[in-house]
């Protein structure tokens, strides 16, 4: 068993990318195995996303922590395009890679919608699902929130400073910043400031021009022709006081997906995993432990 303060690290070379995996608790093949996909915020990586849920979850699971295509100390390689697609598909083949044939996800914003793309084209290699405010729910219909536009601006006009990051996470990531110590967001600063990451953003706005409409057509995962037959078991985790996804994606979920239940967390925003992480890992795990052969 290891724990968060001592996980076992490895690079692994995905296709064309070298991706940088955490694995905590169980051997793989000796547990189920969970893999934590993280936010897309700048700064945002793998284990700094999941820090308060790792050692929970490591008590039950083989749990996979890797920092995605773009962020990290993964390659910073990202088919803009499609990201979700481009996630997806890199995440299922680390999962090969690694030689678990089938996994939990459990995804958190920009990594929910790369947990659900992954079930919604291969769901071979999903076991269970747990999705905490995923992104990708209904993005051609509205406009973007203001915490959106707080993200995707963050490299533009000045640059990255690290006012702009705390406005970022006290402001819109949690309903309460004043939570939120000077580590967090001196740590998250840091992250954001890779020149391969200034350079070339792996979240930011679809160029204008004609492409830029099937970018987020592509996107918006409620728009996914297998949305309506995805069988995977699915939990969705919403804080009521997200500003950056819309709390009311979580309804749009419910009705779309046959096996999908929905909790609404209030007095939480878009960090549900890390502003109440107790609730998130009791209802994460008791979720999971729920498959079949589990007790």
């Amino acid at each position: 068993m290891t724990s968060a303060a001592s996980p076992t690290e490895t690079t692994v070379r995905v296709g064309t990318r070298d991706i940088f995996v955490a694995r905590f608790g169980h051997e793989i093949g000796s547990a189920p195995a969970v893999m934590l996909l993280h936010g897309g915020g700048p700064g945002a990586s793998g284990v700094a996303n999941w820090r308060r849920n790792i050692d929970a979850l490591a008590e039950h699971f083989a749990v996979i922590v890797p920092d995605m295509p773009g962020y990290g100390r993964s390659t910073k390689q990202i088919d803009l395009s499609d990201p979700f697609g481009d996630l997806a598909a890199g995440m299922g083949d680390l999962l090969e890679e690694l030689g678990i044939e089938k996994a939990h996800l459990v995804g958190n914003s920009y990594g929910g919608g790369a947990a659900l793309r992954m079930a919604l084209d291969r769901p071979d290699r999903v076991d269970r699902m747990v999705l905490n405010g995923p992104g990708g729910i209904g993005t051609t219909r509205r406009p973007p929130t203001k915490g959106l536009n707080a993200l995707l601006d963050y490299y533009g006009g000045e640059g990255p400073t690290r006012q702009k990051m705390a406005d970022f996470i006290r402001t819109y990531l949690v309903a309460d910043g004043s939570q939120v110590p000077d580590e967090t967001i001196d740590g998250r600063y840091q992250d954001s400031l890779d020149p391969e990451v200034v350079a070339n953003p792996p979240l930011r706005r679809p160029e204008p021009g004609p492409d830029a409409l099937k970018t987020l057509w592509r996107m918006d995962l409620t728009r996914h022709p297998a949305i309506k037959t995805c069988e995977t078991p699915t939990l969705v985790l919403w804080g009521r006081q997200d500003a950056i996804n819309r709390p009311s994606g979580g309804e749009m979920l419910t009705s779309r997906m046959r096996n999908c239940d929905l909790y609404m967390v209030a007095n939480v925003g878009h960090w549900v995993q890390w502003e109440t992480p107790e609730l998130f890992n009791r209802l994460a795990i008791d979720f999971l432990r729920t498959s079949e052969g589990e007790a």
